[in-house]
């Protein structure tokens, strides 16, 4: 563990924040795209899931020299915030390109047109801030720098809320907040079977990629960490969101995308308004959870019928379709020229128009909290990693697979920047720190 994070700080980290992927002579990086030595990215595996990790390390060790490691991370996120409180998936180290940002470090280097979005998208903000808050907790809340950004990040979050308890996909910026009505999830009359276009989708409600469910899960962390009740308020304003949000009969699912008026309306261009099967169970445990946070039954209530729906709606593969569509619930796809169809005889392959089957799990889980106490959920929550022959071996292949330098070599190429045949995967280095961190910890208690 020690030999592989000195070896990421000293020569794969740029002060240290990280990227996602290096060639194995560091030759190459990129993020979402390729970029140069002082650039950084936020959104994992990129710099919040690199200090997590690290402080994983130190929580297990007590060796402070992770500590420091995670302190690294932390300044770098500190120096990538924007004005309007969160982050977005890249950060600008060197003076002259931070011209193109709003950062609330040295804001006297913005330029007329730069941008200050926060973004909801992929993680980015809140795995920004949940390593500023483990850091201020680790740190006693002394580290005055850490606490004041976690605050403010916090604090414009809650601003950034909308009456009903969601969250759009960004804030901040030249994002006027509107006041929509507080409205139950419904049916359009209609809906357009082609792409709208720009619509501003990014100011609407959005549980795509996780969006308002990290935020949800980050808020009721923030009251664990600071004993704030108006975070706490936040998070439970949020899950009452998921309440609204989910769909009536036929189809008593939730859609990727709300507009104003509560209905499934179109993202990016293939994105439809649709129920999602994704989604729609991502909410399911997320509302499970809330039951376990606040011990209010009526978060359990919607999951019967979602399951039920989403089991009747299984493919002949046993997966589950990323899209339904509204009211026919036909499974929806697209052509390589975004042909919105039925088929998927011709969908691109930059992404999934399917999704993994978690239903029997989603119901176990149900099935379990209904029969528990809210406050043994708790308990069960908290309990360490235990011991067992499977984390032994995996400990023992990652121990094994760590070269000479102190780097895990994984098969190329890269996404963005071209040939390579052995990449430093940092999802992969977070990963394989964290099973050493298990081990370490299960070790301990036995």
């Amino acid at each position: 563990m020690r030999r592989a994070a000195e070896y990421h700080d000293t020569r794969v980290s740029a002060e240290g924040g990280y990227l996602w992927r290096y060639a194995s002579d560091l030759s190459k990086r990129e993020g979402e795209g390729t970029v140069g030595p002082t650039t950084v990215w936020v959104q994992p595996p990129g710099t919040p899931a690199v200090g997590l990790a690290y402080l994983r390390c130190y929580e297990v060790t007590g060796d402070r020299y992770y500590l420091w490691l995670a302190q690294k991370a932390g300044d770098v996120l500190i120096r990538g915030q924007l004005q309007s409180g969160g982050w977005t998936a890249r950060i600008e180290l060197a003076d002259r390109d931070r011209a193109g940002f709003r950062y609330r470090v040295r804001p006297e280097l913005a330029g007329r047109h730069a941008r200050n979005t926060s973004s909801f998208d992929d993680n980015q903000t809140q795995s920004a801030l949940r390593l500023l808050m483990r850091l201020d907790k680790a740190l006693g809340f002394e580290d005055k720098r850490i606490h004041e950004a976690a605050s403010y990040a916090l604090g414009k979050i809650i601003d950034a809320q909308f009456p009903s308890g969601g969250w759009s996909q960004v804030f901040g910026g030249e994002i006027e907040l509107a006041r929509p009505a507080v409205l139950k999830a419904s049916f359009p009359d209609d809906w357009p079977r082609t792409y709208t276009g720009h619509n501003n989708y990014w100011r609407f409600y959005t549980l795509n990629d996780r969006a308002m469910l990290d935020t949800i899960e980050l808020m009721f962390e923030a009251s664990e960490v600071y004993g704030e009740p108006r975070y706490r308020a936040s998070a439970v304003k949020g899950c009452d969101f998921l309440l609204l949000a989910q769909l009536p009969d036929p189809q008593p699912a939730w859609a990727q995308q709300y507009d104003y008026d509560m209905h499934p309306c179109w993202a990016r261009r293939f994105e439809p308004p649709a129920v999602t099967g994704g989604e729609s169970q991502d909410a399911m445990l997320l509302l499970i959870d809330a039951y376990r946070h606040t011990g209010d039954a009526r978060y359990l209530e919607p999951v019967p019928k979602a399951l039920a729906y989403l089991k009747q709606s299984r493919l002949e593969d046993g997966r589950l379709a990323r899209f339904y569509e509204l009211e026919t619930n036909r499974p929806l796809y697209f052509t390589r020229d975004y042909q919105l169809t039925h088929s998927d005889d011709d969908v691109p392959t930059h992404y999934s128009f399917t999704v993994g089957d978690r239903l029997d799990r989603i119901e176990r889980a149900y099935d379990h909290a209904k029969e528990t106490e809210p406050e043994e959920l708790r308990r069960e929550a908290g309990r360490p990693v235990r011991l067992s022959d499977g984390l032994v071996n995996l400990a023992q292949q990652v121990v094994s697979s760590l070269d000479e330098r102190g780097a895990w070599l994984t098969p190329g190429p890269m996404r963005y920047a071209g040939d390579a045949d052995k990449v430093i995967d940092m999802a992969v280095y977070v990963r394989r720190m964290n099973t050493l961190a298990d081990y370490l910890e299960a070790s301990a208690g036995e």
